[in-house]
């Protein structure tokens, strides 16, 4: 009963601060963890202490899972070198460097044991800069950038903790034998994590039943975690795979009912677990003070001071080494120019040489292929290049969160000052969150870095559009065939079908080309307006005889699903 409660009380304090959050401009997360500090403390409230295994095997596979279908397979892959640069080389050297800061000024902590510390507060969290980056209008690529890190960086911090411990604990044999695990879990995650995506992504596009399609999505991020575990690999990093094909499988495999449903029920999945676990981050606050046991050794005040100590070490290693990724990702994208240009000459000789071979005509299609793939990525790095600015705000999103918490309470027993360095741990997580996320909206405009230029996509989307109806509409050009149909298809049918086809283009270049007249006086706004009245007259009517029970219930309830798809489709026009 007790914990039906306080599981309404959470719902309750979590959508009540999204909702504020919103209209003050700050990070949910953030607001989330004051309020969990400030309750933490009221009389009444009990302490909180939760398993790390309830965060790291129960709740971080499906946070995990939720951000990765979101991610473009073609975004992550356009920035993989500045992800991997922030989540693996970033988070190791940061690992050491915390680790060894630690271990000068704890005498009783060995090296191994302060690196597992550095690795717990080595990965950010994303998802306060991420949410505060979209409403302020962070350049795309930026966001691309901070998401493909707090995808990685959380598989890369739990290995090489684990390695660290197995050292602390000295059933590590040699320095080779923590690199040789690391790469090893690194291999499994990924077969194991392409398998699963690959196998659910396949079951679920053969299941029309959207109910079954729904509780089956739910299970995949641990159907890629456990196993991978118990192969000792990364079941992070597994899920994270596995996501990412998901994403990018759904569009083919999927049914467009699937696909909606499947973004509704993981953003609502992603919204509740993400902002949970930072209030639980700020309920704890009072249980791990109450844990430090020997304040002799490290009193709550001196664990305190450390962890403000690490977080500004935090601040200035990613820093120092934000400046060689932006420079590496200029010296990118002048290979990438140097590359589309021996392409281009590639493609130029076989054009005006006779292909006489199947190799040498297999040869140029490839050619024309990756022609056009990086160009297309040349164009992204030219377009939205991350310059200074930008890498001042990658440098000072390095927020930690929920992994770094649950994390620290994975400690074992036996290492040293264990309830301190947990209070270490939670204070980077907290100050990282209040500090640099409660600034980062003042950075961001201090430095009038802009978001994506919102007249530019819709003209290209309008462009796309376009493209899209000029491919639909020529299979018009046989309707029989297009509709397996044995008998003509009446033209005026076929030529309503193509009058539809062209609405959503028309509305696109309205909404482009007509961006200065008031939306009032825009046909297709008013066309959307009036057919939105008459839907709700519809409705009004639907009630009513609903009321009188004129209809059986059966017939009413698929009236109501036709007027709510009619009304989903022309509001989702109007944005």
């Amino acid at each position: 009963m007790e914990l039906g409660v306080y599981a309404v009380i959470a719902v309750a304090v979590i959508v009540g601060v999204a909702a504020f959050a919103r209209k003050l401009g700050v990070a949910a997360p953030i607001i989330l963890v004051i309020v969990g500090v400030m309750l933490s403390f009221l009389p009444g409230v009990p302490k909180i202490g939760v398993p790390p295994e309830i965060i790291l095997d129960g709740l971080l596979p499906p946070i995990l899972f939720a951000a990765a279908i979101s991610v473009p397979l073609t975004d992550f892959r356009r920035n993989l070198a500045p992800i991997a640069g922030l989540s693996v080389v970033l988070v190791v050297i940061t690992a050491f460097a915390a680790g060894f800061i630690l271990f000068t000024m704890l005498p009783h902590l060995s090296l191994a044991a302060a690196i597992a510390l550095g690795a717990i507060i080595s990965p950010p969290d994303a998802v306060a800069a991420t949410s505060i980056g979209r409403k302020l209008g962070l350049p795309p690529r930026v966001l691309t950038v901070l998401e493909g890190e707090g995808l990685v960086n959380d598989a890369t911090a739990l290995v090489l903790l684990r390695t660290a411990l197995a050292a602390a604990l000295g059933t590590l044999t040699t320095p080779w034998a923590g690199v040789v695990d690391f790469f090893s879990a690194v291999v499994i995650a990924s077969v194991v994590g392409l398998v699963v995506g690959f196998v659910s992504v396949w079951v679920r596009s053969k299941l029309s039943d959207p109910v079954l399609d729904t509780a089956l999505s739910v299970v995949v991020p641990f159907a890629a975690f456990a196993p991978t575990e118990a192969l000792h690999g990364s079941g992070v990093l597994a899920v994270v795979i596995t996501g990412l094909y998901t994403g990018h499988a759904a569009p083919s495999r999927f049914s467009a009912q699937a696909r909606i449903s499947d973004q509704i029920n993981w953003r609502t999945i992603q919204f509740l677990l993400e902002n949970g676990v930072f209030l639980l981050i700020g309920l704890e606050l009072r249980t791990l003070i109450a844990d430090v046991e020997n304040p002799e050794v490290l009193s709550v005040w001196n664990a305190v001071g450390l962890g403000v100590i690490a977080v500004l070490a935090l601040m200035v290693i990613r820093f120092v080494l934000i400046v060689p990724l932006i420079l590496g990702l200029k010296r990118r994208a002048e290979r990438a120019e140097r590359s589309v240009l021996r392409e281009w000459l590639m493609i130029s000789y076989y054009r005006d040489h006779p292909v006489r071979y199947r190799w040498q005509a297999l040869r140029k299609q490839r050619a024309e292929r990756r022609y056009e793939r990086h160009r297309s990525d040349l164009e992204e790095y030219r377009q939205e290049a991350i310059d200074g600015k930008g890498g001042v705000v990658l440098g000072w999103a390095g927020m930690r969160g929920v992994v770094t918490l649950a994390a620290a309470q994975s400690l074992p027993n036996s290492i040293p000052y264990r309830p301190q360095l947990i209070l270490i741990a939670f204070t980077v997580a907290f100050l990282s969150l209040v500090v640099q996320g409660g600034t980062l909206p003042w950075l961001i405009r201090a430095l009038g870095l802009q978001g994506a230029d919102a007249g530019e996509d819709r003209r290209l989307l309008a462009q796309l559009l376009d493209d899209l109806s000029e491919a639909g509409l020529a299979v018009l050009d046989d309707p029989e065939t297009a509709a397996a149909s044995t008998t003509q298809i009446d033209p005026e049918v076929v030529e309503r079908v193509r009058q539809s086809s062209y609405l959503r283009a028309e509305s696109a270049w309205e909404r482009t080309l007509l961006n200065d007249t008031p939306q009032e006086s825009r046909p297709h706004h008013v066309y959307r307006t009036l057919r939105l009245a008459v839907v709700d007259a519809e409705r009004t009517r639907l009630l009513l005889e609903r009321a009188r029970g004129s209809y059986p219930s059966r017939v009413l309830t698929e009236a109501q699903s036709l007027l709510d798809l009619e009304e989903t489709r022309l509001r989702s026009r109007s944005r």
